[in-house]
């Protein structure tokens, strides 16, 4: 089950606001698909980013998987961290394995994501 309070795109990221900003990360689902995570690409703070275009990469030995923005906004904070640590994100992707916080732009399109209800059946479907 996703926790109610995120929002979620189909392709696996999630968003949760935390005062002016939104935390971004993946879901456990996205996850246990990639399985043993190797690598992590993430952009600088002050970067621009738009709802549904990718951020940065994650690969794992399976695959090589684009991240793609929850929302639009510019990145305030980069969890520099996971670079060196990916085992946070799989043990805690909604906590430890926060990736970016970005201030969006208005709502930053935070209002469209999916829910967690509606995300649980998208992902059940896979």
């Amino acid at each position: 089950m996703a926790p109610a309070e995120n929002r979620y795109l189909e392709s696996h990221e999630w968003a949760r606001k935390d005062g002016n900003v939104v935390l971004v990360g993946i879901t456990d689902v996205a996850v246990k698909h990639l399985s043993d995570l190797v690598y992590i690409d993430l952009p600088d703070a002050g970067t621009a980013v738009e709802q549904g275009q990718p951020f940065g990469e994650i690969e794992s030995v399976k695959a090589v998987s684009e991240l793609l923005s929850p929302v639009t906004g510019t990145i305030v904070a980069v969890h520099e961290d996971l670079v060196d640590n990916l085992g946070d994100l799989a043990e805690d992707p909604y906590g430890k394995g926060w990736m970016i916080k970005v201030e969006p732009d208005g709502d930053g399109g935070f209002e469209k994501l999916l829910t967690a209800e509606a995300y649980d059946k998208v992902a059940a479907e896979e």
